[in-house]
């Protein structure tokens, strides 16, 4: 297996995750990145002015836009008007006019993927495995209370088995004081509790099948406020990590989704996650042991390679575009609902018809 190599649009934070995890994967190789204007602090790579000239001069076999969602559908579509295969991040446009003119303009090429990575992370890619054993039976719902919308619906739909089903979507928000600690710089030594708003939101899919969103405002980074997942199933439920069941007749179960982790107390080996089991069974195992990176890192290393393998032909698209639309069109009528008190409904788009799923 040769190396792939990529470029990134943008120099921000993201931009900076994907180059760093990059650093650790044997396959993949970040070549340059592309910055409209020029920066303090840059990242260890090349920079280009425009797209045109990073191909001509790096040769990456696939761009990663790491740009503001205003910003993204241009990029993108740039890109695959230069026949470069894409990993946009998320949110991949800013609003539904901006998903359809984006689907519009690139979507039928089949070159743009999404990086959406929560399903791709430890915790979540186990309690995705555990459901679809069949061990709670057939899912019919799904709280999610930990990360924001798009990403958030990104759980719900893959842990529900939902695809692109419309949705009648119902929303609040409040707002109250809270501490907030932590933020994507690191500790604020902030002392004073400030506004937050939450937001709360139920969708129904049809079929006995509904979800239940709730959020408050840098819940994500805000370790004053919990991470909760439940998946409710016909035959049990798994709330966050230990899952509740029926393994014989009159017997109820509740068994533990266990993270094997080293580095702790005499384990020698260093800090890392080694697998989740659930009994005997191996439900996640890492495949970059070793490289020490946290869960996120390890989503967005599982994203990088298997962006590889697809645009190389030997492996499945990672997430196509169809599916982070579909995604932000959940959360924008989320938002929608919260903010005019009404239901709303969500209808069919063009990337949900048979061809546009292809």
């Amino acid at each position: 297996m040769g190396v792939s190599r990529f470029v990134l649009i943008g120099f921000g934070f993201r931009a900076a995750a994907f180059h760093r995890v990059s650093e650790a994967l044997p396959g993949v190789r970040c070549v340059g990145a592309v910055v409209r204007e020029p920066r303090r602090r840059a990242l260890p790579v090349p920079a280009y002015g425009d797209l045109t000239e990073c191909l001509r001069q790096a040769r990456p076999d696939f761009v990663v836009t790491a740009v503001p969602r205003m910003a993204t559908p241009g990029v993108v579509a740039e890109a695959v008007g230069l026949g470069l295969p894409v990993l946009a991040e998320t949110p991949p446009a800013a609003d539904l006019a901006g998903l359809r003119a984006l689907w519009a303009t690139a979507g039928r090429s089949a070159l743009v993927q999404v990086a959406e990575q929560y399903l791709l992370m430890p915790a979540h890619a186990a309690r995705l495995a555990a459901v679809r054993s069949g061990i709670i039976g057939t899912p019919t719902q799904v709280h999610v209370s930990s990360t924001q919308q798009y990403h958030a619906m990104s759980l719900i739909r893959g842990l529900l088995g939902v695809g692109h089903d419309p949705a009648a979507v119902q929303a609040v928000r409040t707002v109250a004081p809270l501490l907030d600690p932590l933020d994507r710089g690191g500790w604020t030594d902030d002392t004073e509790p400030r506004p937050a708003t939450t937001t709360i939101a139920t969708l129904d899919f049809g079929g006995g099948r509904s979800a239940v969103y709730d959020f408050t405002t840098n819940q994500t980074r805000n370790l004053l406020r919990s991470r909760r997942l439940l998946v409710r199933g016909t035959h049990g439920e798994l709330n966050d990590d230990e899952i509740v069941h029926l393994p014989a007749p009159r017997t109820i179960a509740r068994t533990a989704l266990t993270r094997r982790q080293s580095g702790h107390d005499l384990d020698l080996n260093g800090f890392d996650t080694e697998t989740i089991t659930l009994g005997g069974e191996v439900l996640y195992r890492n495949p970059y042991a070793g490289a020490r990176l946290n869960d996120d890192e390890i989503a967005t290393a599982t994203l990088l390679d298997a962006m590889a393998a697809w645009v190389r032909n030997e492996g499945p698209p990672p997430y196509p575009l169809a599916e982070g639309a579909q995604d932000h069109l959940l959360a924008l009528a989320v938002e929608d609902a919260a903010a005019g008190g009404q239901e709303i409904t969500t209808t069919v788009q063009a990337w949900s018809t048979t061809e546009g799923e292809g």
